[in-house]
Order: structure tokens, then sequence, then C-alpha cells
């Protein structure tokens, strides 16, 4: 377990389902400070557990956290290694429990796994990238955000994207609560305790820009996949970052006036139910798979 930040407040398991890439370490001191920078409040306590190296959080030492939070990773939510399996099995048993889990990209897709839902491989490929993200209004049964203080939630926010899997099938009695115009379920929750993210807000424009770079170097993703991602980051300004992290402040700590996110300017867009199923033959439009091409475009 990693040194914890802070003390005598509130408690949170950090579960990373990654390693340290070196930019990470250099820039940064690892992916463990980008999130508690991005998400960590004063008083509070960080423990992050390497759950991708078998790193687990002791059962007798559950019930002492207010919340969970689940990294993104190179790794596919729907494989069978044996630490995903024993990390399902612990997001069940918290949820059972009512803390609050957080799941962010393959988190959000384990999650969702965890929960009853179905994973796989995105049906539109690669999306890397800043990109809009529209909200469901007024979802049936999500009550957090009034919590917030705010009385709906913004018509959409940009936020950063990099995966190649997505969520096919949300779980039972979970909600659609944004979408994309090339992922369906861009964020789920279930009741008050668990929510699914599946861009990054915790990464920095930065951060980013390293990952095309290796995603390019590695021939993950073709250079012009690359070229049209940094061109979103260019065009957008960047995540609407200050939202989304009070967002999952919020979340995390129960909600209040202090962690209330701030005003993202409302647009209008077309209204959009909430779906149980999401899959590669569901009925809402999805994006081909990137190819290059004058007209291929992330955002």
């Amino acid at each position: 377990m990693a040194a914890a930040a802070g003390g005598g407040g509130r408690r949170y398991a950090l579960l990373l389902a990654l390693r340290d890439s070196e930019y990470a370490r250099k820039l940064y001191g690892g992916y463990y400070n980008v999130f508690v920078a991005a998400l960590g409040g004063e008083g509070e306590r960080w423990d992050s557990f390497r759950v991708v190296d078998g790193e687990f959080p002791a059962p007798e030492d559950l019930a002492r956290y207010d919340g969970f939070v689940v990294s993104g990773s190179p790794h596919d939510a729907h494989g069978d290694d044996a630490w995903i399996r024993r990390l399902c099995a612990l997001i069940r048993t918290v949820h059972a429990m009512k803390k609050r889990v957080l799941g962010i990209c393959f988190g959000h897709q384990v999650l969702c796994r965890a929960l009853g839902g179905r994973v796989g491989k995105a049906c539109g490929g690669w999306d890397v990238g800043v990109r809009k993200v529209t909200f469901v209004q007024h979802p049936e049964g999500f009550e957090f955000h009034r919590d917030l203080e705010v009385e709906r939630l913004p018509q959409s926010a940009s936020i950063i994207e990099v995966h190649q899997d997505e969520v096919w099938e949300i779980p039972p009695r979970a909600r659609v609560l944004a979408y994309s115009e090339k992922t369906s379920v861009e964020a789920f929750a279930v009741g008050e305790h668990a929510l699914g993210i599946q861009g990054h807000p915790e990464y920095t424009t930065d951060i980013l820009h390293n990952l095309i770079d290796r995603l390019t170097n590695e021939n993950a993703i073709q250079r012009c996949v690359g070229e049209d991602a940094r061109r979103t980051a260019a065009e957008t300004g960047g995540p609407d970052r200050r939202f989304w992290t009070a967002l999952c402040k919020g979340f995390l700590g129960g909600g209040g006036a202090s962690s209330r996110p701030p005003h993202v300017p409302m647009r209008e867009s077309p209204e959009v139910s909430s779906r149980a199923v999401i899959g590669c033959f569901a009925a809402a439009p999805m994006a081909p798979q990137l190819a290059c091409s004058a007209s291929t475009s992330i955002n």
C-alpha cells in the first residue's frame, strides 16, 4: 500500500489498475499523485493499492473507507486475469456495503461488469482526444446531483478520452447519464453509490499528448488518429476539467455546497432517453471504425 495523504477526515482507497508511466513518474511522481491532486480534498486520507499487481485492501479494512476509486488501465475489463476477477468481487462487496465507488475508464467498464452489465471492444474503435459528452437531463433514479445543489446537469461538457473498450450493456437498475457521438455510455450510475465515467476527469492535456505519442510510437493507433486527437485538444481548448473533478468530488463526498460543480454553459441538443441495453447492434448511432481520411474526426 502506498503512503497515505491527509488524515483525520474522510478516507478513500485508490485502486490502481495500471503501472506508472515514465512520464507520470517524472512529472507527477506517479498516477497516485495525479488522482489525489485532481480528486482529493483537505483533511482527506487517500490510500492506494496497485491491484494490477495483486495488492488489495484487507477485507477487515473495507468498512474504514468512505469510498473507492478504480483507475484506468491498459488491460481489458472483460479479461479473465485473476486480479480483474478479484477486483470485480471487491467492487460487488463494497457496493453491497453501500460504499461509494467511482470507476474511471477501465474502472467504469469493470464497475459495469462487476454489477452485472456487459463490456467489450468499442464498435467504433479507438477514441482518443477531447470529446464533448452530452448529459441525459433528469435521469430517472439518479439523485446525487441534488446533493451538489444543481437543479440539472449541464447539457454537455468536454472530457479527455483514451479507450478502445466500452460498455455494451449497463447493469440492472443502472441509468445512463451521458453519451457522446462515438460512445453510447459515457457515464452511468447505480443508485447513489456507484458512478462510472468513461473519460478521464483526472487527466491534464499534457498527459493526453504524452499518451498520444506513446500510442502512436507503439503502433497502437495510426498517426492520423493521433493527429486528429491533438486537433480536438487544440480546437476545444482542453477538457472542462474543473467541472468533472468537482462532480467526482461531490459524488465521493456525498455532495454539499463546497463541492458544487462550476457552471458549464447550456447547449441545445436533441433529447435522448436512458436505455438498459447499449451495444454494437443497438439502434443508437455509432461512429464507424476510425481510418485516415480527410473527413476523419474523433470529436
